[in-house]
């Protein structure tokens, strides 16, 4: 798994929101978290779940894939974005849940990578 760089998913999240020219609390808003919570994001203080994380890509109208690899939660370019998205938004799944399917999806195609290498 990709290492978390708290400080560079802040930046990047805080780029995205000045280039939409949206307010830190009109942000917040519209990803349905609160303003001190996105402030400490931004400021590389706290660690979203991968639910809030696409909350804010929605609300940015950016790819929930590059906040979830910013966030150490999905390689660069590992897998479908749509399958990453949908096990990161089902909220009948806890997050701890969440977390076990993307693991295992990254183990099974690290798996059938690894047997397209042998073949090869």
């Amino acid at each position: 798994m990709p290492a978390f760089d708290a400080a560079s998913l802040g930046s990047y999240i805080r780029q995205q929101r000045e280039h939409a020219k949206v307010s830190v609390r009109e942000l917040a808003r519209k990803a349905g978290v609160s303003n001190p919570y996105l402030s400490q994001v931004e400021r590389g203080l706290r660690r979203p779940s991968a639910e809030i994380l696409q909350q804010i890509a929605r609300a940015l109208q950016v790819s929930a894939e590059t906040l979830y690899v910013r966030a150490g939660l999905l390689d660069a370019r590992g897998g479908s974005a749509e399958v990453t998205a949908a096990l990161a938004g089902d909220l009948t799944l806890t997050e701890e849940q969440r977390r076990q399917l993307l693991d295992m999806y990254r183990d099974f195609q690290a798996q059938n990578s690894e047997q397209r290498s042998e073949s090869a």
